[in-house]
């Protein structure tokens, strides 16, 4: 139902969010590259708070996706050309920085024959090349399925490799139209088959009017296709056009839903309110990075 047709939800207390305004030298760089940001296109509300820490997560391949899911407020329609010197740009940016860990995104591209796989390789490699030193860690699509796409980025070894789920699999159908549950479940099987050390990582919004049974279920889906780190957060509907919010999860569910996603052995979790997909993701990568080494030790 959209949100013209009953009476929002009234916002809890809990749904408040300190604001940053010392943010000028991220969008500066930002602005003067010529680049995009999830945080600005997805309307992410822990956008102040990162870009006064002085992170950001890159939006690359363009600003317009191939897909038009019902909770996302990046721009759906026909994408234009892939920018040759994004890389070169991306790498600018995160020079200017001094960034030590760099989070690279991408709209769905499903127009491309890789999509667009061999453009997440090459903005990886500038990045490199620029700051060796600086972790990486990529939140990609679906591609369709191709995992020979796929493993081209698994082979350039970013530290972490991140695919949201977004929500649970009976909700697919009208919250993610294009996206297939099961094939993003094969995708992080796909990953550890080619990398079984690489971080992987997923995320799921809550508040759409799942059962929390259902949410457990898709952590046991997630940790059985092979995903280390897990986060959890509100969905916030960004428009009056989107998805409604059905329910706003206290903290305290919040908090029951991380011990249980501890307690069946993801190796990281965040789980809140406010959690999107990069929150504190350099935070993360380190605890699971930690334990899976213990992991290999004791093998």
């Amino acid at each position: 139902m959209s949100g013209d047709e009953k009476t929002l939800l009234p916002k809890p207390p809990w749904l408040r969010k300190k604001l940053y305004n010392n943010t000028f030298n991220v969008d500066r760089a930002i602005e003067h590259n010529g680049l995009e940001t999830i945080c600005k296109e997805a309307a992410c509300p822990n956008r102040s708070e990162c870009w006064h820490a002085g992170t950001a997560t890159f939006l690359i391949l363009g600003r317009i996706c191939t897909r038009k899911c019902t909770f996302c407020n990046v721009e759906s329609g026909t994408p234009g050309f892939v920018d040759p010197l994004e890389p070169t740009k991306v790498a600018d940016a995160v020079e200017a920085l001094k960034l030590n860990y760099t989070v690279i995104t991408s709209v769905n591209r499903d127009d491309l024959p890789d999509g667009g796989a061999q453009h997440f390789v090459d903005v990886i490699r500038a990045v490199r090349e620029r700051r060796p030193d600086n972790k990486i860690e990529v939140l990609i699509p679906d591609l369709l399925g191709d995992w020979e796409a796929l493993r081209k980025i698994v082979d350039v070894a970013p530290e972490v490799l991140n695919h949201n789920i977004e929500t649970i699999e009976p909700f697919y159908y009208y919250v993610r139209p294009k996206a297939d549950y099961r094939r993003s479940l094969e995708l992080f099987s796909e990953v550890k088959r080619m990398a079984p050390s690489m971080v992987t990582k997923s995320g799921i919004m809550v508040g759409m009017g799942e059962d929390p049974n259902d949410v457990r279920q898709a952590f046991r889906d997630l940790l059985e296709a092979g995903v280390d780190v897990l986060t959890v957060g509100q969905y916030l509907q960004p428009t009056r056009q989107h998805l409604d919010v059905e329910e706003y999860v206290t903290p305290e569910q919040f908090e029951a839903y991380a011990e249980y996603a501890y307690s069946i052995g993801f190796k990281g979790v965040a789980s809140g309110v406010f959690v999107r997909s990069s929150y504190k993701a350099d935070e993360l990568y380190a605890q699971a990075r930690q334990k899976i080494e213990m992991q290999e030790e004791l093998a």
